[in-house]
């Protein structure tokens, strides 16, 4: 197993070798612009003219994310479809969202042919050229939104955001959710040292830790579940979202021994609770969360609490998204996987890989 090197953190070369994946974390915001740029033209004229659909069914990438911003608060009942084709009962009465990039992706491409196919309303948040655009292409009446790339988060803003001027769904202020990701990436800059850097202290965290990551409103967890992804792959060790009820029997470790020699403890790794914070006040979160704390401080397992309490729900879901990003790939620097001759580091830790050209 790799030794984590927090000197790396700060060491230029390491960090100017793995400047295509930092490049792109810190271009996230820029994306979300992008896409909202590409779309204004369908969404400067887009209202709900007095239409709304008997239900919504999302499909393809990140359909899950919709559906937690929406399902609170949408007027009509709400799927994420999570296989091919659609449900058996939807039809022209319906709503079909379809976000798809340019790779392919058969369930969304089946979604969106099988909705053209019964006449359902459909939006299509896709690039022009991609897949799931060309089976879209035989329903004349769809909402197309032109995608600019495999972002899934950028897609999402601008999906809801029109489904905000429908009135189905919540305040969004995409570019708030851009002006939010510049913010992370000004604080998560390689050029802040570990001092000074929560991405930097996140990753100093995680450096000899197994992380428990527990989110306690929708999208906190639904936030938990991608920087997850992100903290395996960058790491190559096990790391598990979950509620309360799966983290707190794994927080019952044994007490540390405060005699042994730590030469000879091997690679053996304790777990890390991390709890993501969006700022949810509710007294159910609140409660589990001090239980969660408090498991953890019995059992020295350390607590590391990353916080957005400010803006939308997408906004604060993004940056506490985005922060497990920037850990994700300050841990893969410092464990020696990111930044080196034999770096195969992906474009952003948990993202598919794609060839932008910044």
């Amino acid at each position: 197993m790799s030794t984590f090197d927090d000197s790396r953190l700060d060491d230029q070369a390491a960090l100017q070798a793995t400047d295509h994946l930092l490049r792109r974390l810190a271009m996230a915001g820029a994306r979300v612009r992008a896409e909202l740029e590409a779309a204004d033209d369908v969404l400067s004229s887009l209202t709900s003219d007095g239409f709304r659909p008997r239900a919504i069914v999302a499909a393809g990438r990140d359909a899950r994310l919709v559906r937690a911003v929406l399902e609170p608060v949408c007027p009509v009942p709400f799927v994420a479809w999570p296989g091919p084709g659609l449900p058996g009962w939807a039809g022209p009465l319906d709503l079909v969202i379809v976000l798809g990039g340019q790779s392919e992706d058969n369930d969304a491409v089946s979604a969106a042919a099988e909705a053209a196919r019964r006449g359902c309303g459909l939006m299509v948040a896709a690039p022009e050229d991609s897949p799931v655009a060309i089976a879209s292409a035989g329903l004349r009446h769809a909402i197309r939104l032109p995608s600019q790339s495999d972002d899934q988060l950028a897609a999402a803003v601008a999906v809801l955001q029109a489904l905000h001027q429908m009135e189905l769904g919540p305040e969004v202020d995409g570019k708030a959710v851009a002006e939010t990701l510049d913010e992370v990436a000004i604080a998560c800059s390689p050029n802040n040292d570990v001092t000074s850097n929560p991405g930097k202290e996140f990753a100093l965290v995680l450096a000899d830790s197994l992380p428990l990551v527990w989110g306690g409103s929708v999208l906190a967890a639904r936030a938990a579940r991608r920087v997850v992804e992100s903290l395996r792959l960058a790491s190559g060790r096990p790391a598990l979202a979950a509620d309360a009820g799966h983290l707190l029997p794994v927080l019952n470790q044994p007490p540390r021994d405060l005699f042994a020699d730590p030469f000879d403890q091997g690679d053996e790794l304790r777990p890390a609770l991390i709890i993501l914070d969006d700022g949810l006040a509710d007294d159910s979160v609140i409660e589990t969360r001090n239980k969660l704390a408090l498991k953890a401080e019995r059992h020295e397992v350390r607590v590391h609490v990353v916080t957005q309490a400010e803006g939308t729900d997408i906004a604060r879901y993004a940056a506490l998204t985005q922060h497990g990003r920037y850990a994700a790939a300050y841990l893969g620097i410092g464990l020696g996987r990111y930044g080196t001759a034999a770096d195969d580091a992906p474009a952003e830790p948990g993202i598919p890989s794609e060839d932008p050209a910044w």
